[in-house]
């Protein structure tokens, strides 16, 4: 038997993410799997029964569309990709209300890019449409909006979508169902990994890509999902969506796939916008003594600790901060552009003042507008 999930006891579940790769929808390159799906949907309609919210991640299009078009192979170029995303995205909507049709559930189709959640007032307008969807009983089904989306917008893979939208709508459990059963130890027992504490470097290197021909990611993508959701709080589920009854296995406390523990703190919210929603411009580099103040005592970034700058950014841009070893170790929002910041670099307060007159606050990146990764 496997072993039992670490659920919550006590009150029922109150919102859960489940995404769905194309392998889980598809039988074939645009051949849909409806019993499956029509599976899907019935566990989903009783966790609704239970009280519990559920939004859906749903890859699939592309691979609907490539069937229409008769493409056996994913095609590299972009504006085939979102030709196929147009066609395949309203088959795939279709698919699942006729699904959910027989519990008397609505879908709702929302479809992002990755700008959508980087910019803070779309951010908090997705989140606010998201709950209002919720409230009126609906089913969200969320893809990418690959029709449009384009390298500097994309989220790259829909692990990492459901990732984000598992971090954004606050869910308890991810629930990832790709044609993998879980995180397989391939270097040592062979056996399913039931259960992940931490994610280690040993933990990244059982990881693998996909040789499918209608799908990206694979189990690197997912460890990279579960290291978002995780750090917001979030427990995290991979397993096959071809297991009988998987949704009703995995929260009835018996997951035959592998649990990721969340973090024990979730970030607050903009910390973990500012953490995991973004694409920074540039880079502050700082120094050796920079490093434990900023990691372990929560301070802000002041020019005295800067070494060197990377890359163009203005006052207000998101910018990574590395330590002298160049490792990203914390990200924020920085106070000044980085003409201002390199000429600010390894001086003191006192040092700064006359260069920025009227100025009240110097720090480079406020504490408040800094998270550590």
């Amino acid at each position: 038997m496997a072993p039992p999930s670490p659920l919550p006891a006590g009150p029922r579940l109150k919102r859960v993410v489940i995404k769905l790769g194309t392998g889980v929808l598809t039988s074939g390159i645009g051949q849909l799997n409806t019993a499956r799906i029509a599976d899907v949907c019935e566990q989903i309609a009783t966790l609704r029964a239970q009280g519990t919210e559920v939004i859906v991640v749903s890859s699939g299009a592309v691979g609907l569309g490539m069937g229409r078009l008769g493409l056996k192979k994913r095609p590299s170029d972009v504006a085939k990709k979102q030709a196929c995303a147009a066609i395949g995205q309203s088959l795939l909507m279709q698919t699942w209300q006729r699904g959910f049709e027989p519990h008397h559930l609505t879908v709702a189709q929302v479809l992002l890019t990755h700008d959508d959640l980087r910019v803070r007032s779309r951010y908090l307008a997705v989140a606010a449409s998201l709950q209002e969807m919720l409230d009126y009983g609906t089913i969200p089904v969320i893809n990418e909006n690959d029709t449009v989306s384009a390298a500097e917008i994309k989220f790259g893979d829909n692990d990492t979508l459901s990732a984000m939208v598992a971090s954004l709508a606050r869910a308890q459990y991810l629930v990832i169902l790709s044609t993998a059963p879980g995180l397989i130890d391939m270097k040592g027992t062979g056996e399913i990994v039931p259960v992940v504490e931490k994610i280690t470097a040993s933990i990244e290197a059982m990881a693998g890509g996909t040789t499918s021909e209608t799908a990206v990611g694979g189990m690197v993508s997912k460890i990279s999902a579960a290291r978002i959701a995780t750090k917001s709080g979030c427990g995290v589920f991979i397993a096959s969506g071809a297991e009988p009854a998987i949704l009703t296995k995995i929260f009835s406390g018996h997951s035959p796939g592998t649990f990721f523990v969340p973090s024990g703190l979730p970030m607050e919210s903009k910390k973990r916008w500012l953490a995991y929603f973004q694409r920074p411009e540039g880079t502050i580099q700082v120094n050796e003594r920079a490093v434990p103040i900023l990691r372990e005592q929560g301070r802000s970034l002041l020019a005295i600790g800067v070494t060197g700058v990377r890359g163009a950014f203005d006052a207000g841009d998101i910018v990574d901060i590395v330590d002298p070893e160049g490792r990203v170790f914390a990200r924020g929002i920085a106070a000044f552009g980085d003409s201002e910041v390199k000429s600010a670099a390894g001086k003191s307060s006192e040092q700064l003042k006359p260069l920025f007159p009227g100025r009240k606050r110097l720090e480079v990146v406020h504490r408040n507008d800094l998270v550590v990764l």
